[in-house]
């Protein structure tokens, strides 16, 4: 008996046995495993990799980085070899306190064991499809998380463009210019005005980030 494809293992609901911690799904490494030998593997484990250069599996950069409060932290990273029978790969991320970097003043051994059982399941997700599903609304709850973070990349023509792409979109399906503007209980005029707002707002944008505050 054989582990089972990709298409196979990632059908597996895994939620059932999902549990919330430190804010973020997590999935027991320990299920995984149980999981992965009832699907047909027979060799399953994982172990972490150890820094040569100091006998720890904990991996951290040499420069230093401050927070906004001047706390003085590092970047720090781990890495796990998993062996699923003849499948050997090694999985590296970074030590996180569920979304969070894990800081110097918050680090333990069981927030680097925690790192690395999760590293684990990650990376038995990527390499098998058990429990993908999971991590990928992960993924993309964090690139929209980041996008709506991130002021400098909202542009503001994208939400004109938006609009006329609906305004379009009306005419098209038959009704005039005067039925929009009676139906946002506007005049046709005011309707028309809206859309040029966008240039206004993106020149105000730009002169007020041309005012020049050392000419005082």
């Amino acid at each position: 008996m054989s582990l089972k494809g990709y298409n196979e293992l990632r059908k597996i609901d895994v939620s059932q046995w999902v549990e919330k911690r430190d804010g973020a799904d997590y999935l027991n490494w320990a299920k995984v495993i149980d999981l992965l030998h009832t699907n047909g593997a027979n060799i399953v484990y994982f172990e972490p990799i150890v820094n040569e250069s100091t006998g720890s599996s904990l991996y951290m950069s040499e420069q230093e980085f401050k927070d906004s409060k001047g706390n003085a932290n590092r970047v720090y990273e781990t890495a796990v070899k998993i062996v699923i029978d003849d499948l050997e790969f090694i999985q590296r991320g970074p030590v996180t306190n569920g979304s969070n970097p894990v800081k110097d003043n918050s680090m333990s051994q069981q927030r680097l064991w925690n790192c690395q059982t999760r590293l684990f399941v990650k990376g038995v997700a990527i390499r098998t499809g058990l429990g993908f599903d999971l991590w990928l609304k992960d993924e993309l709850k964090d690139d929209k998380e980041n996008w709506e973070d991130d002021l400098s990349k909202h542009d503001i023509f994208k939400i004109k463009e938006r609009c006329q792409q609906i305004y379009t979109q009306k005419l098209k399906q038959g009704l005039s210019v005067k039925e929009i503007a009676q139906a946002l209980h506007k005049t046709e005029d005011e309707v028309k005005a809206l859309f040029s707002y966008f240039d206004t707002l993106s020149n105000f944008e730009r002169d007020l980030s041309n005012i020049d505050t050392k000419s005082r």
